[in-house]
């Protein structure tokens, strides 16, 4: 009898289910976020969840254990050394899951399935040729600049239109090929 082996299948057989669930924690590992399906993300949230316990653990047996499910040296090592401290005061919950709600082919529900704490990703600002050139020009002793601001001199200046960009041709279907099996319509 089967009493109490309950799992979540995912519709396909047990070497298939079992490498599907691998595959997911190791993005969700790597990637810290991904969108998937509710029915995925539950049955991949257990073996997220042991992984992360196994990193807080920080043992060489909990480092085997974690190379035995996610088979790559620098995953376990970013598990380690990055993951497992993020989550070092947390007793449980390491990853959660936000409905976004139905795929609109086949009504499956999805989710975005994530860890709770992540990475702080701070996006730089890029320069332009303008502040590039502001930031090269040593500014005067008594007056204070800002790094990427400029204070336009006319309204014209401020109000400066985009320059044309050039469309390209649409490019026809296969070199024109198209217009030898249009036919004409007789009108009516």
């Amino acid at each position: 009898m089967r009493h109490k082996n309950k799992r979540l299948q995912l519709n396909r057989f047990t070497a298939w289910s079992d490498a599907t669930i691998k595959s997911l924690a190791r993005n969700l590992l790597l990637y810290e976020s991904m969108k998937t399906t509710l029915h995925r993300a539950k049955a991949v949230r257990p073996l997220a969840e042991k992984l992360i316990s196994l990193a807080k653990a920080n043992t060489l047996s909990a480092k085997r254990e974690a190379f035995r499910i996610l088979g790559d040296h620098k995953l376990v090592a970013m598990l380690f050394n990055e993951i497992g401290l993020r989550f070092a005061k947390r007793a449980s919950g390491y990853t959660r899951i936000i409905n976004l709600g139905k795929r609109r082919g086949d009504d499956a529900s999805l989710v975005i399935f994530e860890l709770t704490e992540q990475k702080l990703k701070i996006k730089k600002v890029k320069k332009t040729k303008e502040a590039k050139a502001e930031d090269s020009a040593k500014p005067e002793a008594g007056s204070v600049t800002t790094v990427g601001e400029k204070k336009p001199e006319s309204r014209e200046e401020a109000v400066k239109e985009k320059p044309p960009v050039s469309k390209k041709p649409a490019k026809k279907f296969l070199g024109g090929i198209r217009s030898i099996f249009k036919k004409e319509r007789d009108s009516l």
